[in-house]
């Protein structure tokens, strides 16, 4: 019921309430579902028909909205980015970085915002600095399989070391940050919403790069700089300076992988 819900709310031969809408209006439909539920003879037709009902009102009167608003604010974003590609170009990289890595969803935000261009090209050396970041950072405690778990899986693994020690988000933002300039400005990255908030996960970021930008020598040799190279130089050194100066300690990455 609640995928039914859910597709009948996104899908833009319905309402097209987008996924936040979406989510809304399935969850409110759910729980009026559920108070009708058993008070009839007829629940059997009764409860689905309410719900349902329910969820096409709620998607249209306020899941519309919703989805046009995040709409728009996605439009200023890349208003924003085009007109200050330097100073936006961090902002979104650090932010939907540190989207990846906390425990939401980066994905479904750039695909609410409609992340495209050089916005979503910013998110995605964001969210692959954290990746691969924290995958290269932390090998001496979690060798190879932390490498393949983060680099290519998430690097939302370390969210209950980072409650611990804070300071181990440092390296893989800071990647991101400089980096996104150099994406933004001098490379002008481009890439598409269901990409930008992937990072390298099961390598759909560079994977939507190319397919945006076209698959070329050059295209090809800037993703693997931006989105695994640079990101791992700029971690590493950074980590090592920290560990030096004892801000991050041995174990303070170990994964149970």
């Amino acid at each position: 019921m609640r995928y039914l819900l859910g597709l009948f709310a996104a899908h833009p031969d319905f309402i097209n309430s987008g996924p936040a809408g979406s989510f809304i209006a399935a969850l409110i439909a759910i729980e009026v579902g559920k108070l009708v539920s058993k008070e009839t003879k007829i629940d059997i037709i009764v409860t689905p028909f309410v719900t349902i009902m329910v969820g096409y009102i709620v998607a249209k009167l306020i899941g519309v909205p919703i989805a046009e608003f995040l709409t728009a604010f996605g439009d200023v974003i890349e208003w924003a980015i085009q007109l200050r590609p330097l100073l936006m170009g961090i902002i979104v990289a650090v932010l939907m970085g540190l989207a990846l890595t906390a425990p939401i969803s980066s994905v479904a935000i750039a695909i609410m915002l409609d992340l495209n261009g050089l916005a979503a090209g910013a998110a995605t050396v964001g969210c692959a600095a954290q990746m691969i970041g924290f995958a290269v950072s932390s090998y001496r405690e979690n060798k190879f399989s932390g490498l393949i778990s983060q680099g290519l899986g998430t690097s939302m693994l370390q969210v209950a070391n980072i409650m611990k020690n804070p300071a181990i988000l440092i390296p893989p933002t800071i990647a991101g940050a400089l980096l996104a300039p150099i994406a933004t400005v001098w490379l002008e990255l481009e890439n598409n919403a269901y990409g930008a908030g992937m990072g390298t996960s099961g390598l759909v970021g560079p994977i939507m790069t190319l397919k945006t930008m076209g698959f070329t020598q050059d295209i090809f040799w800037i993703v693997i700089l931006l989105f695994f190279i640079a990101p791992a130089m700029i971690s590493l050194l950074i980590s090592e300076w920290l560990r030096k100066r004892g801000v991050i300690k041995a174990g303070d990455m170990k994964l149970d992988v």
